[in-house]
């Protein structure tokens, strides 16, 4: 009831806003003189601060009424267990095409793949349930912390230092009501102001808060705890609180299923905890009007300030005009490492979607594209392809994740140009982005037990191993399949068993 209470309120101004709007569209067209023009023109001003109060109201009610649920909506819930990483087909280990077939042409031969994975896509991040109001300050001071050797500052200082000198549901509801105080309205725009700056994903931007309330509360204290989950609250996500032997746990809601990690389920929603090892917990079960849970997709690279790594050649070993000399970010690197593997719907399949749908950082870009760009220039799409190909087949260095890293870890492709060595799906991420970032051409993820290939959307006629999806010829192309051609697909591949996977 509460929940549809706020939405009747928020659809209720949004209308009267309009039709202010409105009204005085139709008034200024029609015949009036300046004098009537000026008045109309102060009624609607007048009209549009009593609108602005009434959103400012309504989140100070939606608050209000937040912090009275934590009061007494808390009950008892078991962690469930973690999604373990699904087991694959033991890893196929790259095979070399054969040296006295290299010239031979290839005939067109359909492969009869019909599994369609669905494509992650990407949505608006969660906003304010209303807008967060500027509060003029006499002075601004401003608390620096450091996120990823990044600097940033967000308007806090000892008038937003508070003590929980209990945890239990009466002082943090009173302390709920403390920060919702205008008084914190200005860190809540600066770190909606940071997100945007550095192109912060909802992963990167929980990292932040967390980071920031962190180091300005005091290390995994309650009170840096709960201070991150206001922030992240009143930023539009959906979240959680959690208490267990007088400690507080922010519990955060996702899209999508992460692996190895263990959560709790509320109404049906997974919750995931930050730094909590506790089986029980007491949630409060309260709801925030129009909250949105975290996506774990990477639509554009974080900006952050630069480290570099040493250099590292790259070259074809068919095409040796296709060299690059590159040189990665390693702040890039550090925040990779902290993504957590995930998918959608519970098809394991999604997770490379993730991974092959973030682009590469446009300094990497700048490094490697115009020297590709010259070594396709003039060819037709599959001599083009067919160089990329050879040029991931062969500039790189395979290794089993197993053996590197102790278990399966996929790549961003930015990664694979960072780290010495690559598997069949780091290299298939990598290839899909050069393809279609400097072709344009679609691309597919093809997915056979224990491989990982890709097949391309080519508008020119290609013959060699083909599937067919929405009526459109994908042609296989195996980054894996060291030295083959476009067209071929790695012996003993099983295509009935067999999925794809369509990339953005």
């Amino acid at each position: 009831m509460m929940k549809n209470g706020w939405n009747r309120d928020r659809q209720a101004l949004r209308t009267t806003l309009k039709r202010g709007i409105l009204l005085l569209t139709l008034a200024l067209a029609a015949t009036t003189t300046e004098a009537q023009e000026e008045d109309l023109r102060k009624q609607y001003e007048a009209f549009k601060q009593q609108a602005i109060q009434e959103y400012n109201d309504f989140r100070d009610r939606a608050n209000k009424a937040y912090a009275d649920f934590m009061r007494q909506a808390w009950e008892e819930y078991r962690r469930k267990p973690e999604i373990p990483k699904p087991k694959d087909e033991p890893p196929v280990p790259p095979q070399v095409f054969p040296e006295e077939d290299k010239d031979k042409p290839l005939q067109d031969n359909s492969q009869p793949i019909e599994e369609v994975v669905p494509i992650p896509t990407p949505e608006p991040q969660p906003k304010p349930v209303a807008p967060v109001r500027e509060e003029p300050q006499p002075q601004e001071t401003y608390y620096t912390f450091n996120f990823f050797r990044t600097s940033c500052k967000v308007r806090l200082d000892d008038r937003h230092r508070f003590t929980l000198k209990k945890c239990n549901g009466n002082t943090i509801a009173s302390a709920w009501e403390q920060l919702s105080n205008p008084v914190y309205n200005n860190a809540i725009r600066d770190c909606l102001e940071l997100r945007i700056r550095h192109q912060l994903c909802d992963w990167a931007y929980l990292l932040m808060l967390q980071e920031l309330t962190d180091s300005f509360l005091g290390k995994g204290s309650n009170e840096a705890t709960l201070l991150c989950a206001y922030l992240y609250c009143q930023s539009g996500y959906k979240m959680r609180l959690g208490m267990r032997n007088n400690r507080l746990y922010l519990l955060v809601a996702s899209r999508h299923q992460i692996y190895e990690r263990s959560y709790w389920t509320i109404d049906g929603v997974a919750y995931y905890p930050l730094n909590c090892q506790e089986e029980v917990l007491e949630i409060c079960e309260a709801a925030f009007p129009n909250e949105q849970p975290l996506s774990l997709l990477v639509p554009q690279v974080p900006l952050l300030t630069e480290r570099f790594s040493p250099s590292r050649t790259l070259q074809s070993e068919r095409y040796p005009d296709m060299k690059v000399t590159v040189s990665s970010d390693e702040t890039l690197q550090q925040f990779f490492s902290t993504y957590p593997t995930s998918m959608l719907d519970n098809d394991f399949c999604t997770r490379w979607a993730f991974y092959a749908n973030t682009p590469l950082s446009e300094r990497m870009q700048h490094q490697l594209y115009p020297a590709l760009k010259r070594c396709i220039a003039g060819k037709s799409q599959a001599e083009a392809v067919g160089r990329l190909l050879n040029f991931v087949q062969t500039a790189f260095v395979y290794e089993y994740d197993n053996k590197v890293w102790g278990g399966d870890r996929a790549f961003f492709a930015e990664e694979s140009l960072y780290y010495p060595y690559c598997d069949c799906e780091d290299r298939s991420i990598l290839f899909s982005r050069l393809v279609r970032d400097l072709l344009g051409l679609k691309v597919m993820l093809v997915y056979y037990p224990g491989h990982l290939a890709t097949a391309v959307g080519f508008t020119q006629s290609v013959n060699g191993d083909y599937i067919q999806v929405g009526g459109r010829k994908f042609t296989v192309c195996d980054p894996t399949y060291i030295g083959a051609p476009v067209g071929a697909t790695m012996p003993d591949m099983d295509n009935r068993s067999a999925k794809v996977i369509v990339l953005e």
